[in-house]
């Protein structure tokens, strides 16, 4: 099914099905696709919402991760959220972990996948490169583990992206942001049940950066998926949601 895009005051969104509040923070390049099958499957169980991070959009100024989770800080006081379960995969999950830090009461659970907040590899140190629609295919099937996951529609929407002088600004600026922000001193203040999802070939956020959130979070648990590499809801939606279902009905 396709996700239909509300807006409201400044905010874009998608808000399907009823229950409790379940949060999906996008990564850098995050599309709505990347969440299809996560809202197919818990829709029918949660209020399944997903802020659109002004990720391209955001006044220069302001692009990085306090913008961001100031954002969706503004974004949940305008729709009086409360009692949320946050899902945020790699920048999601660090402003996930941002807001989740700085608001405590609204959070009753986390579910980080591939998460940046400890250590990422940079996607090829000059990315993004303008121009260069090879160079962009290559590094969108570096993201997973079979590069045919990659397809042309994905590859398309990200080279029209970077062929934008500012949106590549704030992707860089945004980038920057995440790898300066480590949060190794901060992680054990997070007390909520957290799930953590790791692609086991995960190029950008190694299975090291799973371990690692593991042992810095008090309440943790870390589920491995074989054969995937960074965004485990797009490449092994099946196998990623029985782990998610696990956890939520506990």
């Amino acid at each position: 099914m396709g996700l239909r895009v509300k807006e409201e005051n400044e905010f874009k969104y998608v808000d399907e099905g009823k229950g409790q509040v379940l949060i999906l923070l996008h990564g850098l390049f995050g599309a709505l696709s990347n969440w299809e099958d996560v809202v197919n499957r818990f829709s029918k169980n949660f209020r399944v919402i997903i802020p659109m991070l002004p990720i391209y959009d955001m006044p220069i100024k302001e692009a990085g991760l306090e913008g961001l989770r100031k954002f969706v800080e503004d974004f949940v006081n305008m729709k009086k959220l409360n009692n949320m379960i946050i899902m945020g995969n790699s920048l999601g999950g660090h402003v996930g972990l941002l807001y989740t830090l700085s608001n405590p009461d609204k959070v009753a659970k986390l579910i980080l996948t591939g998460s940046s907040g400890l250590f990422e590899n940079s996607m090829g140190g000059s990315y993004p490169r303008r121009g260069s629609y090879d160079y962009i295919k290559e590094r969108v099937a570096y993201t997973f583990y079979d590069p045919q996951v990659a397809s042309k529609e994905l590859v398309d929407e990200v080279f029209e992206t970077t062929r934008s002088i500012p949106k590549c600004m704030r992707i860089v600026a945004i980038a920057k942001s995440a790898q300066r922000n480590n949060l190794t001193q901060d992680l054990h203040n997070i007390k909520v049940p957290t799930l953590l999802v790791w692609g086991l070939n995960d190029t950008i956020t190694p299975p090291m950066v799973g371990h690692e959130f593991n042992r810095l979070i008090p309440n943790s648990e870390l589920k491995f998926i074989d054969k995937c590499c960074h965004a485990p809801m797009m490449e092994q939606p099946e196998k990623f949601n029985e782990i998610v279902v696990d956890f939520l009905m506990r």
